[in-house]
C-alpha cells in the first residue's frame, strides 16, 4: 500500500516541472494593442487561487491591517489631503488599469495611508491599496513618482503575482515532496533529500519574484503614461531610492532587481510609453521637455 502511495505522488510530481515550464505559454492574454508587451500571464495563478481564496484572504488582511491601524491612531482620516491626494491619483489609474484583467472591473477599489515610518505601499488582490507616509515623506514623492510607485502596485494586482507565487510554490513544495518520496523508495534519507530540494526551491521563488517585480515597473509604466503622468519620473524614483538605501542587498538574492537594473529596465521601454504620455497630455513628444524632480542632486530625467 505504501509502495503504491509513493508510487501515485511520484507519477504526479513528475508531471509539474512540464507545467512549471509551459504555464506562460498556456496562460490566457490581457493587454492592451499598443504600449508595453510583456507577455502572458501563468496559469499558476489559477492553482494558486482556488475557488477565489487567495482573493477572500486578502480582503480580510487588508480590513484587519486598516482596523489595526485605526486602533494605533494611525489610519489617515478621509479628509486628510495625502489622502485626497493618493484617492485622486488612483481614480486617474484605475480606468487604464481594467484591460490588463478582466476581473479588475469588479474589484472594491480601496485607497488608504497609515501613519508609519516604513518606506513602502501596496495593492492586494482585489484593488485595495495602501501607501505608507514614511515613502511619501522619505522619497518627497511627486504626483508623477507616487503614479508611478501606485501602477507598479496595481499591476502586481492586475497580473495576479500573489496567485502565481502561491501556486508555484505549491507546485515546488509537491517536487520536493516527491523526490523525499522517491529517495525513501530507492532506500535513500528522504529528509535530507528534502532539505536540498528545499534550499533549491527557495532560489527559484527569488527568481519568479525578481520577474514579478520587472512586470510590474513596465505595465505600471504603461498605466500611468495613459493616465497622464510622466514614466521618467521612474527613473528619478529609483535614483531617490539609490540614495536612501544605499546598502542595498547582493543583487543575486534580493527579491527586487538592483536600482540601476531598473533604471535600465525603464529607460528601454520609454519608446513605447512616452508616446502614451505625449497623447494624454495633448502634446507633440518631440517638444517634451526634461523630467525634473523635487530633490538636490537627481538630474533631469530626458527621454
Amino acid at each position: 500500500m505504501r509502495k503504491k502511495r509513493i508510487l501515485s505522488t511520484l507519477s504526479f510530481a513528475l508531471i509539474l516541472p512540464v507545467m512549471l515550464t509551459l504555464s506562460t505559454a498556456q496562460a490566457q492574454d490581457h493587454e492592451p494593442q499598443d504600449g508595453v508587451k510583456v507577455g502572458k500571464m501563468s496559469m499558476m495563478r489559477k492553482l494558486g487561487n482556488l475557488g477565489g481564496g487567495l482573493d477572500q484572504q486578502a480582503a480580510q488582511q487588508y480590513t484587519q491591517t486598516m482596523q489595526d491601524a485605526q486602533q494605533k491612531r494611525a489610519l489617515a482620516p478621509d479628509n486628510h489631503p495625502q489622502v485626497i491626494r493618493l484617492r485622486e491619483i488612483a481614480k486617474k489609474l484605475i480606468p487604464f488599469a481594467l484591460p490588463w484583467n478582466d476581473r479588475a472591473a469588479e474589484w472594491k477599489w480601496e485607497v488608504n495611508l497609515i501613519g508609519s515610518s516604513q518606506v513602502n505601499a501596496y495593492c492586494m488582490p482585489g484593488g485595495k491599496i495602501a501607501f505608507y507616509t514614511g515613502i511619501l515623506d522619505t522619497l518627497k514623492l511627486t504626483d508623477d513618482e507616487v503614479a508611478i510607485v501606485m501602477g507598479h502596485e496595481i499591476a502586481h494586482a492586475l497580473r495576479e503575482h500573489g496567485a502565481e507565487r502561491a501556486g508555484k510554490s505549491m507546485a515546488t513544495n509537491l517536487l520536493v515532496k516527491g523526490a523525499a518520496l522517491f529517495a525513501e523508495y530507492k532506500g535513500y534519507n528522504g529528509q535530507a533529500v528534502a532539505g536540498l530540494g528545499g534550499a533549491g526551491a527557495n532560489i527559484v521563488m527569488l527568481k519568479f519574484s525578481r520577474d514579478d517585480e520587472t512586470e510590474a515597473d513596465i505595465v505600471g509604466l504603461d498605466i500611468a503614461a495613459r493616465a497622464g503622468y510622466d514614466p521618467r519620473a521612474g527613473v528619478a524614483l529609483w535614483q531617490k531610492m539609490g540614495v536612501v538605501n544605499k546598502k542595498a542587498p547582493p543583487k543575486w538574492l534580493s527579491t527586487h532587481p538592483a536600482g540601476n537594473d531598473r533604471i535600465n529596465e525603464i529607460r528601454k521601454h520609454f519608446p513605447e510609453v512616452m508616446p502614451l504620455y505625449a497623447k494624454a497630455k495633448g502634446v507633440e513628444l518631440s517638444g517634451m521637455s526634461a523630467y525634473r524632480t523635487n530633490v538636490k542632486g537627481i538630474p533631469d530625467v530626458k527621454n
